[in-house]
């Protein structure tokens, strides 16, 4: 297992953070740590987590990542509810890559307990 800190910018370890959400041995228990999750999974290129955590209304039937693309950070810009005691969350964030960045708000609801990733917004 390595040391190096997470690909979504908290100072753990993959295996120890969004490492067991991917491997499926924990939930993410909040919005964020799926927000988190997921941008973890696009930097490795886990196109079935992607899909698996997205809700069953708005999910794509395939999907297909630039293998060219190369994220270089995350940084939450601010959450909404989300929490163990909600049903729907918000969750601002600014994703970089080379050459650019992603600016989004994504919606999260609760589908049979666990969070999925519903859609997102570009705020100008």
């Amino acid at each position: 297992m390595s040391t190096r800190s997470c690909p979504c910018g908290l100072l753990v370890a993959y295996g120890d953070c969004c490492g067991r959400y991917h491997s499926g041995a924990a939930a993410a228990p909040t919005a964020e740590a799926l927000m988190r999750s997921r941008y973890c999974a696009f930097v490795r290129g886990d196109t079935g987590y992607l899909l698996r955590t997205w809700h069953p209304r708005t999910r794509p039937g395939t999907l297909e990542l630039d293998p060219r693309m190369r994220w270089t950070g995350l940084e939450i810009l601010g959450t909404s509810d989300g929490s163990a005691f909600h049903s729907l969350g918000t969750v601002e964030f600014r994703a970089s890559y080379r050459g650019g960045s992603l600016h989004e708000r994504s919606r999260f609801e609760r589908v049979d307990g666990a969070w999925v990733y519903v859609d997102g917004e570009f705020p100008p």
